[in-house]
């Protein structure tokens, strides 16, 4: 396990796929804006779901998030787009309803740019969210990201198009951090 403060990052579990797919994947406003793709229907227990466990991947390493004091999951969080030539990847985090608000973010940022930059060796780590997704602009901040630009109106979300930010932070920016 990869602890920051609070939380730790883990390999998913079975029983984690059922409560991530109907507390984060069913709720499809909070879905569409989390996500690029399109939001479909996908049945409990399928294979096609995005939390289902599959074999390690390159590309990506997919977490589920304990809340340490109580041990229970809070939510998910992943490395994505590993660029192995590059040394650089994406990193998304969704935490469920009842741990929202709760300063759990941070954590899971540092967490998951511990992960990269010391585990996998990358040397930029990036995260694109909604302008307006000021929780996750807090964390990533709180944990050292830099704001790089606005891409305006680069998202379709649930009926409308929404301006993302983009936020950056190399390796040798993490490691002088306290």
């Amino acid at each position: 396990m990869i602890s920051s403060g609070s939380i730790g990052l883990r390999a998913r579990h079975a029983s984690d796929v059922q409560v991530l797919q109907s507390e984060l994947y069913d709720d499809v406003v909070t879905r569409s804006r989390a996500d690029s793709r399109p939001w479909r229907p996908i049945a409990p227990g399928s294979e096609h779901s995005p939390y289902a466990i599959g074999e390690p991947s390159d590309d990506a390493a997919c977490f589920s998030v304990v809340e340490l004091s109580a041990g229970e999951l809070a939510g998910e969080a992943l490395l994505w787009g590993i660029d192995g030539h590059n040394r650089a990847a994406h990193l998304g985090i969704s935490l469920r309803p009842d741990f929202r608000g709760r300063d759990l973010g941070t954590d899971v940022v540092r967490a998951l740019c511990a992960y990269g930059f010391v585990v996998r060796g990358l040397q930029r780590l990036q995260i694109e969210t909604l302008s307006d997704n000021l929780p996750m602009i807090k964390a990533a901040t709180r944990a050292g990201f830099t704001l790089e630009g606005t891409l305006r109106r680069s998202a379709w979300v649930y009926g409308a198009f929404a301006d993302e930010v983009v936020l950056g932070l190399l390796s040798e920016e993490w490691k002088a951090q306290p």
